[in-house]
């Protein structure tokens, strides 16, 4: 009789309930018993696992990472699936390994690459991926010169950390004053110069962003899965364009992905970016984790979560295509159940006081997302 596999999420996006979700309707019918963590007791992520408890606050990298091996023993977890803290996890796969935990997550040489937007973009440049121009700016005079730079170019500038994960921190920089017409429609991310050269001035230390044009439409988040010989087994884009989202395999896309994917060792599972500059694809983002919205490759009839577990357990998937391409599609939300006030949950039939129902049934991806929690 195959055991089952135990997986754990720690401090994950709310979306993740997904990845959950095709972890368990996974094609071989193995059974998959989740465990999470989480920083945030409203998140769905508790919910939707098998077993949870509140992540611990406070912890410093290294501290964290002994609380990591504390609950892969206690846990006996088979493959761990590090958001939090992932480069300090990553150093330390040794002795996950010797717990005897997988980490479902690239090399620490790969996640250092990738932490720093500045150091990301010299890197794939030299390996010969278009990337926009940037500028890393510390001061409000860095911040006019690069603005004006771009102005120069006919570009509109942005800014966003030049580290950090997701659009946390990306504004677009406009000339125009506010308007009531602005104050009256939804936020945007549009900010007048002025008050952002204030702010940069005023501040108590200096800000890190990369100033880069703003990227034109489509976006493409290309999904990889790469196995630990630097060989990707699947290669996905997910297009977006508005509302409308869509799939494809076109080369332009997934080319310069595979040559960044397996150039830097971007092991297990890893989300690469692009939109376009004057027509051509350049390089946005790279991300070292699951992208919040793997799950969609469903809709191609791919289970990326499942592929990647087997990849980390050394069952090798072998090369994946997907068997067709979904049609355009769009994301709405809809409900997620949540835990009680009360934790830690375990599920019911683990004998453990304070036990609650297990999870309620998931929601299909094709008709609901979560956001970011």
């Amino acid at each position: 009789m195959v055991s089952r596999v135990r997986v754990w999420l720690n401090r994950t996006y709310a979306e993740n309930v997904f990845f959950m979700d095709q972890l368990r309707r996974n094609p071989d019918d193995r059974a998959v018993e989740i465990h999470a963590t989480h920083g945030d007791p409203d998140s769905p992520v508790p919910a939707a696992a098998d077993t949870c408890e509140p992540e611990p606050e406070g912890l410093s990298p290294a501290a964290y990472v002994e609380y990591a091996l504390a609950q892969c023993e206690r846990r006996g977890i088979d493959v761990f699936v590090p958001r939090l803290h992932q480069a300090a996890i990553v150093a330390h796969r040794a002795e996950f390994e010797a717990a005897g935990t997988a980490l479902l997550a690239p090399p620490p040489e790969a996640v250092a690459v990738f932490h720093d937007k500045v150091i990301a973009y010299e890197a794939v440049q030299a390996i010969g991926v278009p990337v926009p121009p940037w500028w890393r700016v510390r001061t409000a005079d860095e911040l006019v010169a690069a603005v004006e730079e771009l102005e120069a170019r006919g570009y509109r500038a942005c800014f966003k950390p030049a580290s950090g994960a997701g659009g946390v921190g990306f504004r677009v920089i406009t000339r125009a004053p506010v308007s009531l017409a602005q104050l009256s429609g939804f936020p945007s991310p549009y900010v007048p110069l002025g008050p952002v050269l204030d702010a940069v001035r005023e501040a108590d230390e200096p800000v890190d962003w990369l100033v880069m044009p703003r990227l034109e439409q489509p976006e493409v988040s290309v999904d990889c899965l790469t196995g630990t010989d630097n060989r990707v087994r699947l290669a996905v884009g997910r297009t977006k364009n508005g509302r409308r989202r869509g799939f494809t395999l076109h080369e332009q896309w997934l080319e310069p992905a595979r040559r960044i994917a397996e150039g830097f060792g971007l092991h297990h599972l890893s989300n690469i970016q692009f939109r376009m500059l004057d027509g051509l694809p350049v390089l946005m983002d790279v991300n070292t984790r699951p992208a919040g919205g793997l799950h969609q490759l469903a809709l191609c009839g791919v289970n990326a979560p499942w592929a990647a577990v087997r990849l980390a357990l050394g069952e090798d998937p072998g090369e994946m295509t997907p068997p067709f391409l979904g049609r355009d599609y769009t994301v709405v939300s809809g409900p997620r159940p949540l835990l009680p006030v009360t934790l830690p949950q375990q599920r019911a039939d683990a004998g453990t006081l304070g036990a609650v129902p297990a999870p309620a049934p998931s929601v299909e991806p094709r008709t609901a997302t979560g956001a970011p929690a």
